[in-house]
């Protein structure tokens, strides 16, 4: 029976002309609207998020003069529940019956054999480190085939991604409103910038969505976000399902 929410995201709520809108944080460095793209649009309303407004020395400020212990508390770098060790340890105590089943072999983009890993849910695409073999120079995780249980490694060019397509989308306008749209940028990653690009729904299946960017993309990854935004506000966005490899798809 509450009658508002309150969460400590970095993202603002814009009340106007009777509408509720989510955008930005006020600190870029920290925003997190990102992350909220799924909520469900009737919830918004309800919604408070009173760090949106702040930079985070603000906040920390505010904590120093209520006298609060997690003043001075070190902000977090990675995942939030993976607090110690590698994201792949955690994958693993919670599928133990998976450890060992996703070793597999490492390939470069021409189908040569130059390795071998112990899981490929230790990898993520774009990833330059920690690949395990010496090639003479820099490459990259360009996808993962789980039914072959190969991680295919290339050259950087080779990450660049017409366009992306993706699923279980949920939108705070409508697709009048989201064609109307002038300019829309495409956000990939957690830390990413948005990029220019043309966003295409079905109007019959609004959470089906097609991704063409402006410019090719680097590191389009199955399982991430693809959140749509017109300038701070945030539209909408889908989890990513495949990218697109050629303009023809």
């Amino acid at each position: 029976d509450a009658e508002f929410v309150a969460t400590g995201h970095y993202a603002r709520m814009v009340h106007s002309n009777g509408r509720s809108e989510l955008h930005r944080g006020l600190d870029g460095h920290k925003d997190q609207s990102y992350a909220l793209f799924g909520i469900d649009p009737a919830r918004l309303p309800r919604m408070m998020l009173p760090v949106g407004d702040f930079t985070k020395p603000e906040i920390r400020e505010m904590a120093t003069s209520l006298g609060l212990g997690v003043s001075d508390k070190k902000d977090s770098q990675e995942i939030c529940f993976v607090t110690q060790g590698h994201h792949s340890d955690f994958v693993k105590s919670r599928r133990p019956e998976m450890v060992g089943a996703t070793a597999g072999e490492i390939v470069t983009t021409n189908g040569k054999v130059v390795g071998e890993h112990n899981g490929f849910e230790a990898f993520t695409i774009g990833q330059r480190k920690r690949l395990g073999v010496a090639m003479g120079e820099p490459h990259f995780v360009i996808r993962i085939e789980p039914d072959t249980r190969r991680v295919v490694i290339g050259r950087s060019e080779e990450l660049l991604r017409p366009g992306l397509i993706a699923d279980q989308c949920n939108w705070f306008v409508t697709p009048e409103e989201l064609a109307e749209a002038k300019s829309v940028g495409i956000q990939i990653r957690y830390n990413g910038k948005p990029h220019p690009g043309r966003v295409e729904i079905d109007e019959s299946d609004p959470t089906q969505m097609k991704v063409m960017f402006s410019e090719p993309q680097a590191a389009v990854a199955p399982g991430q976000a693809a959140v749509v935004y017109n300038g701070e506000r945030v539209l909408g966005g889908g989890w990513i399902t495949q990218a697109i490899d050629r303009v023809a798809d």
